[in-house]
Order: structure tokens, then sequence, then C-alpha cells
């Protein structure tokens, strides 16, 4: 694979995802017949054979009046972390990568009137459009920070569930992005997780791509590498189950895990 340095990655990420929520609020503002016209630089969300396999459509009817439909349309994830997370009311729920943020949103309603969550972004971007939805949902109780996954701006023991949804494989090192969500875990908290897995026969020229990378194929482990940081960063119960194939060589796939109880 070629030397891509963790820095190189982060700012790859970075503007392309700042790139998507300008996209999202100038499609939202109408520019253009229906936006296309000037939404700019995109991240694919269909496969070779045009399915799509990333953003929106796959929440499906599910959440229609959960979140608001703008939340949703920002969405770039590979799946729906906050159906197999169990969210019960009065927990706190802490999104890594949170984007347009609905699934901050979602999860927020679930775990009302006492529970809250909360959104982490770098993108200065994705968190005023976080916000602004948050607002025009009426939802209050959230909290959107601005930090990286890989040094996560909460106190220890903080949070019972870890939510994140097609972001742990854009991290240039993902063994910390885990250990800090360990971290920040209370003893029997839950880590519930979308995210691509690659097949590991994947070929050094995909993960070499850095605008696959962005686009969540490229930096992507493999089951048993996912399986081995989580083990690593102290979590137990592990369960890594494909959802559905995102590339020739990848899948994805719910990833949950538990923060052990300690006597």
């Amino acid at each position: 694979m070629a030397d891509v340095s963790e820095s190189d990655i982060r700012e790859s990420v970075r503007e392309r995802y700042a790139a998507a929520a300008g996209a999202i609020e100038r499609q939202r503002s109408g520019c253009g017949a229906d936006g296309a016209a000037c939404c700019g630089p995109e991240i694919a969300l269909s496969d070779e054979r045009g399915s799509q396999v990333f953003g929106d459509a796959l929440y499906g009817e599910t959440h229609t009046g959960v979140t608001s439909a703008d939340a949703l349309a920002g969405s770039l994830g590979c799946g729906v972390p906050t159906a197999v997370a169990d969210l019960k009311a009065g927990e706190t729920v802490l999104d890594l990568g949170a984007g347009a943020g609905a699934d901050v949103l979602i999860s927020a309603r679930r775990v009302a009137p006492n529970g809250r969550a909360i959104g982490l972004d770098m993108t200065e971007e994705m968190l005023a459009l976080a916000r602004r939805n948050a607002s025009e949902a009426g939802v209050a109780n959230v909290e959107f920070l601005k930090g990286y996954i890989e040094d996560i701006p909460l106190p220890d023991e903080s949070v019972d569930v870890v939510i994140s949804n097609c972001v742990i494989n854009l991290s240039g090192d993902k063994a910390k992005v885990l250990r800090e969500a360990a971290r920040v875990l209370r003893p029997g908290g839950r880590f519930a997780v979308s995210d691509v897995i690659a097949d590991p026969e994947m070929e050094d020229a995909t993960r070499a791509d850095m605008a696959k990378w962005t686009g969540c194929i490229a930096g992507a482990l493999t089951r048993a590498q996912f399986a081995q940081l989580l083990a690593a960063a102290g979590l137990a119960d592990i369960e890594i189950r494909e959802t559905h194939r995102v590339h020739e060589h990848a899948g994805a796939a719910i990833i949950r895990a538990r923060k052990p109880i300690t006597t």
C-alpha cells in the first residue's frame, strides 16, 4: 500500500465532506432545477451497478417523521446503526462522525426525555448543517461537538452507547478510534456501528486510491482486523454481520460489542 500519512487522510476526508455539506446546503436552497447543477463535488452513493448502497435510501420508511428529511438527505452512511443499538430512554449516546445529524436526531428522540445524544464531527460545515437540522426539527436534547474521533473530547466512562455510520474506516488510526470509544463508554456500555468491511483480497491499488478512501472503500478493515482491534481496545461480545455489498471487494456491516463490567 502507498505510504499515506494520517494527516493526509484526515485532510482529504475533511475537504470531501466539507464539499458535500456545501452541496447539500446549495441543493436545499434550490440551486439549479433540481439542485444538481451547482452542487459541486459529490460522494458516490451507488455501486458500479447503479444501486444505492450508501445514504438516505437505507433508512426506509421506518424513520419518516423521526428525523428531518434534510438530515436524512445529508446521510452519507452505509447503514442504520440506531436500528441495532437498542437505545433506551435516559441513555447518553455518542455518534462518531455525525455529519448532517440524522443518527443523532433519531437517537435523541429514542432516549428522550431524560437522555441526550452527542454528535462529534471535525468538519465545521457539517456541524453547522447538523445544528440547523436539529433546530428545525425541534430536538433539544442534542449537542454537537467539534473534534476528532481519534481524540474524543469527552471524559472517561461518560456515555452509554457509541454509534457511527461509515466513518471509522475513514480514519488513519482506527486502533486509536476504538480505544477512545472504549474509554468513553461506561462499564456495560454498547458499541454499535455501521461500517465497511473489506474482503481479504482487496487489492493495493484500491487501498491507495484516496478518492475511494473518502468514499468509504479503501480505508476499510477486514472482518478479522476489526475484531482484533475491538478486542485489543478491551471490548467483548463482538459481533460483525454483513448487511449488503457496496463494492466488488467490500461489504457494509453492523459491528457490535460491549464494554465489560469489571468488579
